[in-house]
């Protein structure tokens, strides 16, 4: 089903298609790419949101498909580039939907690379940081192999990454293809669902709402989050750079967080006095996680440059404005 008919009268040299392009990240990186280029997204709307897009879908150069990629897709078009972003990211999402996010990840992974191939197209997956598990290294380099548990309730997530990583590496043994991977630490900022699960968005939520703010365990355990603007930039720099052909790089923000420090940042810039309440921590829930981004400064010269108090503000102020 196409949801717009669009490209007429445009003279734009080079196509982008993005999978998942009406989720939290994609519909940025769509923001960013359409001054420059025609772009083609792939999403079945199970939990990307058509609203994130709409200001795009009056523009002449762009265009939503609604298309679940666990099915073949034949594009009409000649793509230049493809980044491949569905999947259900949040917890609440693939814990419901185990089975689709393994398919996503693997069925949908090789169609899209089958795509890629058939269109010369570069190919980007946007891989995770749960590849590393709760990981024994400290931070997490490109090299940590990772410990994850196959057979835990976020394994579905995990492993389907791992899969749809080793797919790209079995899949370009064969076919001459020029793929880059990323794994995407935690991020956040304006266009994600309060409902999705994530400790962001919940927190704000909550705290928004007069509501508890529910910290896992202690709350001693630590995360790392990167503003959804710098994370655009890292996965620009990353598919339009030579130097990033054949290399998986972590993109994130190094800057470690404690949960319970995070829940009382997000109370004090919420002006609430929300208290804050402690349950059982899930299953596999990492200790630690925190990227080494030494790799993604050399081959990309990229770091992230909002800091966190400033990103959690935006994120506040959008989640406040939706609301009235």
């Amino acid at each position: 089903m196409r949801v717009s008919q669009t490209n007429c009268g445009i003279n734009l040299t080079e196509t982008i298609l993005v999978s998942g392009g009406a989720g939290f990240i994609g519909s940025h990186l769509c923001d960013a790419l359409v001054d420059d280029y025609k772009v083609l997204i792939v999403d079945n709307l199970s939990t990307g949101r058509r609203k994130n897009v709409n200001h795009l879908l009056e523009k002449e150069n762009f265009e939503l498909i609604k298309h679940d990629v666990i099915e073949p897709l034949n594009i009409p078009n000649d793509i230049d580039y493809l980044f491949h972003l569905a999947s259900r990211a949040s917890p609440v999402d693939y814990q419901e939907h185990p089975v689709h996010t393994l398919r996503t990840n693997s069925e949908g992974t090789f169609n899209m690379l089958k795509l890629a191939y058939e269109n010369d197209a570069i190919f980007l997956y946007a891989s995770t940081s749960e590849v590393y598990g709760d990981p024994e290294e400290h931070p997490q380099p490109e090299t940590y192999n990772g410990n994850v548990n196959p057979n835990g309730p976020r394994a579905c997530y995990d492993e389907g990454k791992r899969f749809g990583e080793a797919s790209i590496a079995a899949f370009s043994k064969n076919k001459p293809l020029d793929w880059k991977i990323v794994r995407i630490f935690n991020t956040y900022g304006p266009r994600m669902r309060p409902d999705d699960g994530r400790v962001i968005s919940t927190f704000i939520d909550q705290a928004l709402n007069d509501e508890p703010l529910t910290v896992h365990g202690t709350g001693k355990q630590t995360r790392s989050f990167c503003y959804v603007e710098d994370m655009v930039e890292g996965l620009k720099k990353m598919m339009f750079r030579d130097e990033a052909e054949q290399q998986i790089i972590n993109l994130g923000n190094p800057e470690e967080i404690s949960i319970a420090e995070l829940a009382n940042m997000i109370r004090k810039f919420s002006d609430g006095d929300s208290e804050i309440i402690h349950e059982d921590r899930p299953e596999d829930d990492p200790e630690r996680r925190k990227p080494d981004i030494s790799k993604a400064k050399r081959v990309l010269n990229w770091k992230p440059e909002t800091g966190l108090e400033e990103g959690i503000k935006r994120t506040i102020n959008e989640f406040s404005t939706k609301s009235v």
